[in-house]
């Protein structure tokens, strides 16, 4: 971090200079850490949009560009080049691994993708009918019960072992809280299997017959996790780090963002825009619902277009499209309905004066519903799915937060607006 230049506030008559630290990449940031003991003000900024909570150098966006950098590494070049747990290495390590790097992390995290036994006994307190979601944020908030020797957060081989358990357990957990919604029996992990191969085995074979993973399916699968790997300082990779300043163990930090991520407006935005389309249903509809969208008295609102950081195309949605257009194809469904009103509906944006001026492009829930839904997923396990693809982000930020020397535990400040001093009146006199 760069000072270079002060930036002086003037209040009250009197005047701070605060510094201003220039990053390598994006806009400078303003120092107001010593604002308040100055100053005695605080700054307001609802939702923390326009403030840097922390100093990182795993992700950045540029929204204006519709640009994604993993360590300095375009998405789309890793997309195109790369798969998923190599991803995983460079996001907790910094750097691409070399060949015997590579394998050696591979071969731990396939060493790792059972649970202990017991474990198993959580799923039967879960009603039949428990979003796999709910299952998830309680099974891993449990681990801490089970893995005793990688608790403690000072030391950084713990730190080690706890973020390779996390994500070589999560897609078991999840595949597990699949199988249980669905009534069939959990099917443990094969360590002949990639990582993706491995989620689609545990969640779609069956004792009673033989089942092959498509590497079509399973490349498909990789790229939706690699594309959701990390995403800088969202509501839920911040609320892990907001747990994890406290001291909290890894797996109680995942598990809170994990419930994070539950939220519509975040990891279940796919869902939604998946249940929009088939809504629409037809392309002919199509007029009908950009009209309700272009009415500012309709609640109606398109979903799978725009997002809070790009005002321009989503790159992951670019390699998400490729993907939904090689899996339907396999699939012999390229001229399912959905995909034909999503493609008609992308069109229309990328042309229509209103989508364009507002730059509501399609975003990476645009296609990923479709895809997850090909495959035979539920729409109850797409956030699922996507929490197991977000916890090497999660965990590559909570790991650089606890090694951070400037880190402290967070207590946002607020603008109070409530009632002044008031005297307590006897419930009789009420």
């Amino acid at each position: 971090m760069d000072t270079k230049t002060k930036a002086t506030l003037t209040l009250d008559g009197k005047s701070y200079d605060l510094p201003v630290h220039a990053p390598t990449l994006g806009p400078n940031v303003l120092d107001i850490r010593k604002l308040y003991a100055d100053a005695g003000v605080f700054t307001y900024d609802p939702g923390f949009t326009s403030t840097a909570s922390c100093e990182s150098t795993i992700t950045f966006i540029d929204g204006d560009k519709g640009e994604l950098l993993h360590r300095g590494y375009s998405i789309d070049e890793l997309a195109e080049h790369s798969h998923f747990l190599e991803v995983c290495y460079l996001l907790l390590y910094g750097e691409l691994p070399t060949a015997a790097q590579l394998s050696d992390f591979e071969g731990r995290v396939t060493r790792h993708t059972m649970v202990h036994e017991q474990m198993h006994y959580f799923f039967r307190g879960f009603r039949r009918d428990s979003h796999p979601m709910a299952t998830l944020v309680g099974v891993v908030g449990a681990m801490s019960a089970f893995y005793h020797d990688s608790l403690d957060i000072n030391d950084p081989w713990q730190r080690e072992v706890a973020a390779i358990r996390m994500i070589a357990k999560l897609p078991t957990i999840a595949a597990m809280a699949f199988k249980y919604s669905a009534g069939q029996p959990f099917v443990y992990p094969k360590n002949s299997l990639d990582y993706a191969g491995n989620f689609l085995h545990m969640c779609f074979a069956i004792p009673a017959e033989d089942y092959v993973v498509n590497p079509i399916l399973s490349k498909a699968l990789d790229r939706i996790m690699m594309l959701h790997a990390d995403h800088e300082q969202n509501a839920s990779t911040s609320t892990v780090r907001l747990a994890g300043s406290s001291g909290a163990n890894p797996f109680a930090c995942i598990a809170a963002g994990i419930a994070c991520l539950w939220g519509p407006a975040h990891g279940g935005a796919n869902q939604a825009c998946l249940e929009m389309l088939r809504e629409i249903g037809t392309v002919d509809r199509i007029p009908e619902f950009i009209a309700r969208a272009k009415n500012k008295d309709d609640p109606f609102r398109l979903m799978g277009f725009g997002h809070r950081v790009y005002k321009n195309f989503d790159p992951r949605a670019k390699v998400m499209k490729e993907s939904a257009d090689e899996v339907l194809g396999l699939l012999g469904i390229e001229n399912n309905p959905t995909l034909q009103v999503a493609k008609e509906m992308e069109r229309i944006a990328l042309e229509d004066d209103y989508f364009v001026s507002k730059k509501l492009y399609p975003n990476v829930d645009f296609y990923s519903g479709i895809i997850l839904d090909a495959m035979g997923f539920p729409t109850s396990m797409f956030t699922p799915i996507f929490a197991l693809s977000r916890t090497v982000g999660w965990i590559s930020q909570w790991k650089e937060m606890i090694a951070d020397k400037d880190q402290k535990i967070g207590r946002p400040r607020q603008l109070y607006v409530g009632e002044k001093h008031r005297k307590y009146v006897d419930v009789r006199h009420r």
